[in-house]
């Protein structure tokens, strides 16, 4: 069967629950099954998109997309997500790579629509206007294609998600219906999620974070979506307070904007059972603003290729293991490897997973999955962790961060938690610089909290007797802002390019 089954049966025992609440309006259960009908049948015969065909989206948090997905997998076919805040080379990119037969855009993006077929970027465009209804408007009354007309399966690719890029050109990394479906089961059993929960969306749904953490698998439970077109501080906590969601998701950045915000200290936040969170290595001080409002906060680990729920945290581990990554999921297996072996209880190695939740591989790249992937196949992630004695994971660093400086390992993330905890530093991130004597030497990014307090020697001085002296930053950098992507994630190589910039011309500097 094909994930839009879920639809289908929640339309015949909950027909007029709201599926999605949106700006424009809620779609039921009976009228999103409509939708993606219609959907379906608009791109079989008036699209001619069929099995292993990729349909391309582009826009801001839509319904539009969500009938996408369901409407593709009844087709067998394949959605490919745009990142809607990328340059229009960048997703010219992704639209050449994946080999997209149409474009379905919202009308603000026409410009870089245009732009992309200039760089041979060039399939079939449809415009939807989503604060009209999008598509469901669009196909309402129309011919629908039955489920039983579908020629989708679990074992058919559903997504092509072109990586975040902190490095290198994005590849899509591919992820089956079968995988989303695990996905979808990993995170009701991480959130308890039921039918009863209403679950705020804020995170673009470009990405598996905001798409599968719980907004597929809350359609896959028969509970409403709170959708907002993209993320705003005011208004994320306006629908907290007024719609009184159970669940939201949010990253490290999103946490800092809530918490910046001068509503944030009489905000209403009783109605969350929960916030998921998760980036790699979460700022402990943000994760803890919450829980002292009451709000417990849960880390998951995974990536775009763990569809991503993989290693994740319940609500009643959170307190006794705050700043984890959690256990392995239902539908998941997790290992710690050194060289390929089992490490040992708190020994520091790569964190490996097995399942049916992970990527199949990446498209038009078959040498990017031997990569990836070992003997028996585990994914390798590129992240180092470590378990401790009870089999709690643990995030420690990315593998390809770790600073080698005379001979020694040194973990970036373990000397950002330090930076963190220093009263005058907003944000930082720690990269590694070439030198002469070591190899390489850390330096410390930093964003001061207020001018006056750009002072390296002080920053330098908050890692006495905090870690060994081998650790410490040997220099500092002052920045006005750490460079992004689209999901907050720091740009480390744009970080060490200012780093070596700096460094180069004496510039907001203090040697150690």
């Amino acid at each position: 069967m094909s994930i839009d089954s879920w639809i289908e049966a929640h339309a015949r025992f909950t027909p007029d629950k709201a599926a999605i609440r949106f700006a424009s309006g809620d779609l039921t259960y009976a009228q999103l099954a409509d939708a993606i009908g219609g959907a379906a049948h608009w791109l079989a015969r008036t699209q001619g998109i069929g099995r292993g065909d990729r349909v391309a989206f582009l826009g801001t948090n839509a319904p539009d997309m969500l009938v996408l997905l369901f409407a593709a997998a009844r087709l067998g076919a394949i959605l490919v997500p745009l990142n809607w805040r990328l340059a229009p080379p960048e997703l010219a990119h992704a639209v050449r790579d994946s080999g997209a037969a149409l474009l379905v855009h919202q009308p603000a993006f026409a410009a870089t629509v245009a732009e992309m077929a200039g760089l041979g970027a060039a399939p079939r465009v449809h415009v939807s206007d989503a604060r009209s209804g999008g598509l469901a408007t669009l196909l309402a009354g129309g011919a629908g294609l039955s489920a039983e007309e579908g020629e989708g399966g679990a074992e058919d690719p559903l997504l092509i998600v072109y990586t975040s890029g902190t490095t290198g050109r994005p590849k899509g990394a591919v992820l089956s219906q079968r995988a989303i479906s695990a996905n979808a089961l990993n995170a009701l059993h991480m959130h308890d999620m039921t039918s009863r929960d209403l679950v705020l969306t804020v995170l673009p749904m470009f990405h598996v974070g905001g798409l599968n953490i719980q907004t597929t698998p809350a359609l896959y439970a028969g509970a409403t979506v709170l959708l907002h077109e993209r993320f705003h501080p005011e208004s994320c906590l306006e629908a907290i307070a007024g719609e009184r969601p159970d669940l939201t998701v949010l990253v490290p950045a999103t946490l800092s904007a809530l918490i910046a915000h001068p509503r944030w200290s009489d905000a209403d936040l009783s109605s969350l059972r929960a916030i998921a969170t998760g980036s790699s290595d979460v700022p402990r001080h943000l994760m803890q603003a919450f829980c002292e409002r009451g709000v417990p906060v849960i880390q998951i680990y995974g990536s775009t290729e763990t569809g991503p729920v993989a290693i994740y945290q319940r609500v009643q581990d959170a307190a006794e293991e705050f700043g984890a990554i959690g256990r392995p999921g239902l539908h998941t297996e997790a290992r710690i490897t050194r060289d390929g072996e089992p490490a040992g209880v708190g020994e520091i190695g790569e964190i490996e997973l097995r399942g049916t939740n992970i990527t199949e591989g990446y498209w038009n790249r078959p040498e990017a999955r031997t990569e990836s992937f070992r003997t028996g196949g585990w994914f390798r992630t590129g992240d180092l962790g470590s378990i401790d004695a009870r089999g709690v994971f643990w995030f420690r660093d990315r593998l390809k961060n770790v600073i080698i400086s005379g001979g020694e390992n040194i973990y970036p993330a373990e000397l950002e938690r330090v930076l963190g905890e220093l009263a005058q530093v907003a944000e930082a991130a720690v990269v590694g610089v070439k030198d002469p004597q070591w190899g390489e030497c850390p330096v410390a990014v930093v964003v001061a909290r207020a001018p006056q307090e750009r002072d390296a020697r002080a920053v330098l001085e908050g890692f006495n007797g905090r870690l060994a002296r081998y650790k410490h930053p040997k220099s500092v950098v002052f920045v006005e802002e750490l460079p992004r992507n689209a999901l907050g994630k720091v740009r480390l190589d744009r970080v060490r390019n200012m780093a070596e910039d700096a460094l180069a011309s004496g510039t907001e500097t203090k040697k150690a």
